[in-house]
């Protein structure tokens, strides 16, 4: 460390977050939160093979509040972590780079998925 007048790297107070950049963040949390719903169903199933005591404790913890607030957000994750996949397989061909283009899609990924979502808890 023999040279201390190196310049720093900017520090995230001065850097601005684009659309990109959070919708990237965005679509490996939903990835991440993916696993843990699915974890509670999988829970929820081995409760219910095993005794009914499991299966009300599971079953009670999965239809209160905190349950349907997990598996409404579950819901918006699957849709948005789809949409998400759908725009990287466009951008695999390499269409849609301009960073108009990826705004839009960006966009369209967020309001996709609420609206799908809002329409998946509606008719089912």
């Amino acid at each position: 460390m023999a040279d201390a007048n190196r310049p720093l790297s900017p520090h995230l107070s001065i850097y601005r977050p684009q659309l990109t950049s959070i919708t990237s963040i965005l679509t490996r949390i939903t990835g991440n939160a993916l696993l843990v719903g699915a974890l509670l169903i999988v829970w929820w199933f081995l409760a219910a093979s095993t005794s009914p005591e499991h299966f009300a404790t599971a079953d009670g913890v999965l239809t209160s509040w905190f349950g349907d607030l997990v598996m409404f957000l579950s819901v918006w994750a699957l849709w948005y972590h789809s949409l998400a996949g759908l725009r990287h397989l466009y951008w695999d061909t390499g269409r849609g780079m301009d960073v108009d283009t990826a705004e839009k899609l960006g966009w369209a990924c967020i309001g996709g998925s609420v609206l799908l979502t809002l329409i998946t808890v509606v008719v089912v």
